[in-house]
């Protein structure tokens, strides 16, 4: 048994990569600042294409070992945000990657996308119990973007809260990725002109499946000074983002701003002080107490 810090935060993600793409920085920034992050990532993200030539035969066509080789590239990308305690949704292999929506691998007996969701959310609700977070971050309804694996996230995330709810274990608040519509639209200006636009052919920010109006943005976490964190995580992830990825070009175009800052709806508990037109929180933690008689000893948490 072990006295955890007062403040922690828990990220489910879908596959290796997710939480390097989309809650690096806020990783990083927390994890800077001594809170306890935990993430649970649900699959090994078996299905995913491979950008690396000479791995290509890890293919799930072929001998079907990129899950396997993803716990390594998922173990430097956390070493590379600072974060220390990351886990396998049931331990790694427990459920694999459904691929795309519509796909014959949603179908595989052990897709998350199959999952039993009371069951799947008992093996999170194990991790609350264990950490008690104040804050979990995951998914909206559609998974940012319709990926089955991250609605499935969603869903198991919202789950296990409500069984931490009946415990009176319950994170105060969840938050859910975003992306403001405004900072969606200056993205697709700001590479009208580029050969690398990642919006070509998209006239309007409406053709997406994600982009959220400002008003309905609860936080704005600026870790700018963790943007080098993020890419060295991303780059970590080497056969899910080529080397030459868009992803990198804008940030070579709009560095640390693109980078550090990331953005949250709250599905979940109180607002708390924010500033701006908008009231945007800049601490996930924002109204929470976390100073005071929380301290309980909890089970240490490590690699699992």
């Amino acid at each position: 048994m072990t006295t955890l810090p007062d403040r922690r935060l828990l990220l489910v993600h879908a596959h290796p990569d997710d939480e390097s793409i989309g809650t690096g920085s806020t990783m990083a920034h927390y994890a800077a600042a001594g809170a306890h992050v935990t993430l649970v990532t649900c699959t090994l993200g078996e299905e995913g294409e491979i950008h690396v030539p000479e791995l290509a035969g890890l293919a799930a066509a072929e001998a079907d070992q990129l899950g396997g080789y993803r716990i390594g590239e998922l173990a430097a990308a956390c070493a590379a945000l600072g974060v220390t305690d990351h886990r396998f949704l049931g331990g790694a292999g427990r459920y694999r990657d459904s691929g795309m929506m519509g796909l014959a691998t949603n179908d595989h007996p052990r897709a998350f996308w199959r999952a039993d969701l009371d069951e799947a959310a008992g093996l999170l609700l194990e991790v609350i119990r264990e950490v008690r977070p104040q804050v979990m971050v995951t998914y909206d309804p559609n998974g940012f973007y319709g990926h089955p694996d991250h609605i499935q996230a969603h869903r198991v995330a919202m789950r296990a809260h409500e069984l931490a709810l009946a415990e009176g274990i319950a994170p105060a608040k969840v938050y859910w990725t975003a992306m403001p519509r405004s900072v969606l639209e200056a993205g697709m200006n700001a590479f009208t002109e580029s050969a690398d636009n990642p919006f070509a052919g998209i006239g309007s920010a409406d053709e997406l499946p994600f982009g959220t109006p400002d008003p309905e943005i609860a936080a704005r976490i600026d870790a700018t000074d963790q943007h080098a964190a993020k890419e060295a995580a991303m780059r970590a992830h080497a056969t899910q983002i080529p080397a030459n990825s868009w992803l990198y070009a804008i940030a070579g175009n709009f560095g640390a701003e693109f980078m550090g800052v990331e953005y949250f709806t709250l599905a979940a508990g109180a607002k708390g002080p924010g500033s701006g037109p908008y009231g945007w929180e800049d601490d996930l933690f924002a109204g929470l107490a976390t100073d005071g008689p929380d301290r309980s000893p909890v089970a240490a948490a490590g690699v699992r």
